[in-house]
C-alpha cells in the first residue's frame, strides 16, 4: 500500500519520526547523565529536547494519521496501525507529563519525571517495532514499483518501474 502523504516520492511520516524518536530517547540519556553527574546543564538540555521531541512527534503523527486512514478496514495492517498510533499518542502524553513535572525546576527534574520519560521510551520502542511491522511485513507506505533496481523517486513518471516487478532470486 503506497503512502498517501508524500514529498518528492517518499512517505513523509517515516522522514519525520527520526526527529522525535532521537530527541526523546536522547532526553532520557541526558537525564541519566544528569543523575550520574549532578550537572544541571544535562537536565536543562533534556527539558528542551522533550519540548522539541513532542512537537516533532505531533507533526509525524499528523502524517502517520493520513496514511493510517488509507489502510483498508478489516486488515491486520489496520489493527497494527491502530496499536502503533495509540502507543505513540501515549508516548507523547507521557513525555508531556514528564515535561510538566519538571517545568518549575528544569535544572533539577524530580525522579518521577525521569521515570515517566523512561517508561515512555520503552513504549516508544514497542511502537517503533509495530511501525516496522507495518512497513516491512505488511508493506504499508511502500511504493508499488519498489524493487532492487527501481529508478529514483525523482525520475520522470514514464521512467518509473512497473508496479509488478519480479523479485530477484
Amino acid at each position: 500500500m503506497e503512502s498517501k502523504a508524500k514529498l518528492f516520492g517518499h512517505a513523509i511520516h517515516p522522514i519525520l519520526i527520526v526527529f522525535p524518536l532521537g530527541l526523546l530517547t536522547t532526553s532520557v540519556i541526558f537525564d541519566i547523565v544528569y543523575l550520574l553527574t549532578a550537572n544541571s546543564v544535562w537536565a536543562i538540555v533534556s527539558f528542551w529536547m522533550i519540548v522539541a521531541g513532542v512537537i516533532g512527534g505531533l507533526a509525524a503523527g499528523l502524517f502517520g494519521s493520513i496514511d493510517y486512514l488509507a489502510i483498508p478496514d478489516g486488515t491486520r495492517a489496520k489493527r497494527v496501525g491502530l496499536r502503533h498510533g495509540l502507543l505513540n499518542v501515549i508516548v507523547l502524553i507521557l513525555f508531556g507529563i514528564s515535561w510538566l513535572l519538571r517545568a518549575g525546576t528544569p535544572e533539577a527534574p524530580p525522579a518521577t519525571a525521569v521515570a515517566v520519560s523512561v517508561l515512555a521510551v520503552v513504549l516508544a520502542a514497542v511502537a517503533g517495532w509495530l511501525g516496522g511491522e507495518l512497513v516491512e511485513r505488511l508493506g504499508v507506505g511502500v511504493d508499488p514499483g519498489a524493487n532492487l533496481n527501481a529508478p529514483s523517486s525523482l525520475s520522470q513518471p514514464e521512467l518509473k518501474a512497473p508496479t509488478a516487478s519480479p523479485r530477484p532470486t
